[in-house]
């Protein structure tokens, strides 16, 4: 017998959900990606987390709710997109002799992906500021003056995100 993986009252919210809103963003997705497959995948992993995070019967403004995870998906994709074409870029100033056998770009690919899914656990201001700091290349007191904080809380926010990128390094 196949068993539900939330309770029966929630299957009911689901199926209502989906049904109410799955065209609905399906179609504001198309309009934004212009892309149909991109947009199907969204829509699903959209729904996805939605199930996966519960607490359904609390969401009361379902389409704000659901354009609000859509554009969660879509901001991580965008970022991942930026990291892989950063890398690439990089990799193509190298010369031929240095270059990475494919089988090793799969894997720094996937370092970096790891890295870009644990830095997306962090609170907003600490990712941005980490990011400003490696990717950017800006100071502390820049970070400090684009984020409306301390530089001693720039520094606390450093910190969060070189734990963090060192807790994604670790094998699992």
């Amino acid at each position: 017998m196949f068993a539900l993986p939330f309770p029966s009252n929630d299957a009911t919210l689901a199926a209502s959900l989906f049904t109410g809103h799955h065209g609905w963003l399906l179609q504001r997705l198309l309009l934004r990606l212009r892309n149909r497959a991109e947009a199907e995948d969204v829509t699903s992993e959209t729904f996805v987390r939605v199930l996966h995070a519960g607490r359904l019967a609390a969401i009361r403004e379902p389409r704000a709710y659901l354009t609000t995870v859509a554009k969660s998906i879509l901001l991580q994709q965008w970022r991942r997109r930026d990291i892989e074409q950063a890398y690439l870029d990089t990799l193509a100033l190298l010369p031929d002799a240095v270059q990475p056998s494919p089988e090793e770009r799969a894997v720094l690919l996937e370092a970096l992906e790891r890295l870009s899914r644990a830095l997306d656990t962090l609170p907003v201001k600490a990712r941005s500021a980490f990011l400003m700091s490696q990717l950017d290349g800006l100071t502390y007191a820049q970070i400090a003056a684009q984020l409306g904080v301390s530089a001693s809380m720039v520094r606390q926010y450093m910190a969060q995100g070189l734990r963090c990128c060192l807790a994604a390094a670790e094998p699992a």
